[in-house]
């Protein structure tokens, strides 16, 4: 719920008009807000990142707080529109629960992994 209640309070904010929409669906049943903390929830708590997966769990479990979820394909599109307010969200959260031990200055990003195992060698 806490998840909830913090997206709802930062779409309030400002992230609403990161993800305005132009259509003639500008009210759907199934809020950015909800779509947003369905994401995050099931990240966070199940350890889920695959898209299908993200949706697979809250069709199987949280269809009873989210009960007009929906299809993957529309799941996914709506996530996808909404990607433009996901930038400032994470800034907020990194802003807001940052560590104390992390630096504010500097950050590390490995762009490039390195495979230590692929599987494709051949016996002798």
């Amino acid at each position: 719920m806490k998840i909830y209640y913090y997206v709802c309070e930062k779409f309030e904010d400002n992230l609403q008009y990161r993800c305005e929409r132009f259509s003639n669906n500008k009210v759907p049943k199934l809020t950015d807000q909800e779509i947003t903390t369905i994401y995050l929830f099931v990240m966070q708590h199940q350890g889920i990142f695959k898209m299908s997966k993200i949706h697979q769990f809250a069709t199987e479990y949280l269809l009873d707080w989210f009960p007009d979820l929906g299809s993957y394909h529309a799941f996914n599109n709506r996530l996808n529109s909404i990607s433009c307010a996901m930038g400032s969200l994470v800034e907020a959260l990194l802003g807001e629960f940052v560590p104390q031990e992390c630096s504010r200055t500097y950050s590390a990003l490995d762009s490039m992994p390195i495979f230590t195992c692929s599987g494709n060698a051949k016996e002798k």
